[in-house]
């Protein structure tokens, strides 16, 4: 098999919402040599986590992209529309999953909260590669030379398998194509962010409160995904669905329950 050549079944999602620019920039660079199909949220879904809906129905509506796409809108999360094109509107399944492109970095312990990382993390559960990728800006965002990245990483991804349950967090300066200072495989920080919550009144007097946090924390190790986007390198990181602390799982198993006497 061909990685340069071979066309591949693609589902993209995101959590800015099915009009984002990050999005269609994907589609416009994969959609020239791949079978593409867009399964995103309706609205602005950014740090929603893994939520996904249970007490009100579902609804996925095709609309116009650029005039040259069909997506997919869903009233839902992005977990949602992963699990909504998985089981309902593509057939075949896809080959590789997509999120992004976000804007701002999803690096360190913002994987936890995340929704473009889980949409990723969702699809791999199902078994199917997947990645989620980002983009370190806010404005000015250079979204091209980052959707061309991705499609060279894509066949890489299905050539070369991942295990099941694995994904790829991608994170790439929002630098021109040859200004990147490489690709650093790194892991993923654990370093918590400065943060605060602003404390203010509204007209009537009552309080409210603004969180906010530094742009990055100090990170411990050269490897980790953040210091290594802070340095130009595009930060790819596999991630694990499993959370399972295999190590520590080993020493509470020799602890004294009590054979039930407690």
């Amino acid at each position: 098999m061909s990685s340069e050549k071979a066309s591949l079944n693609i589902l993209l999602t995101n959590d800015d919402g099915i009009y984002a620019e990050g999005l269609l920039a994907l589609h416009r660079v994969l959609s020239r040599d791949h079978r593409v199909r867009i399964v995103a949220p309706d609205r602005e879904r950014s740090a929603v986590g893994h939520s996904i809906t249970l007490h009100y129905p579902l609804r996925a509506t095709q609309v116009s992209l650029n005039g040259d796409a069909i997506g997919w809108a869903v009233n839902g999360t992005p977990a949602d529309c992963v699990k909504l094109a998985v089981i309902e509107l593509m057939n075949p399944r896809p080959e590789l999953v997509i999120s992004g492109i976000n804007p701002g970095a999803n690096v360190g312990v913002n994987l936890s909260y995340s929704g473009t990382v889980a949409a990723a993390k969702e699809a791999a559960m199902y078994g199917i590669k997947s990645m989620a990728v980002s983009l370190q800006a806010s404005e000015d965002l250079l979204f091209e030379p980052a959707a061309r990245f991705v499609a060279h990483l894509a066949p890489m991804v299905v050539v070369n398998g991942l295990p099941k349950g694995t994904f790829l967090n991608v994170n790439v300066p929002n630098l021109s194509e040859g200004q990147t200072a490489g690709v650093c495989v790194s892991r993923q920080a654990v370093d918590l962010y400065d943060e605060y919550f602003e404390k203010r009144l509204d007209p009537r007097d009552r309080t409210y409160y603004w969180q906010g946090s530094e742009s990055h924390p100090n990170y411990s190790h050269q490897d980790d995904d953040g210091a290594a986007l802070m340095d130009n390198f595009i930060s790819i990181t596999p991630v694990r669905c499993d959370m399972t602390d295999y190590g520590t799982l080993e020493k509470i198993k020799k602890w004294d329950f009590g054979n039930g006497h407690w």
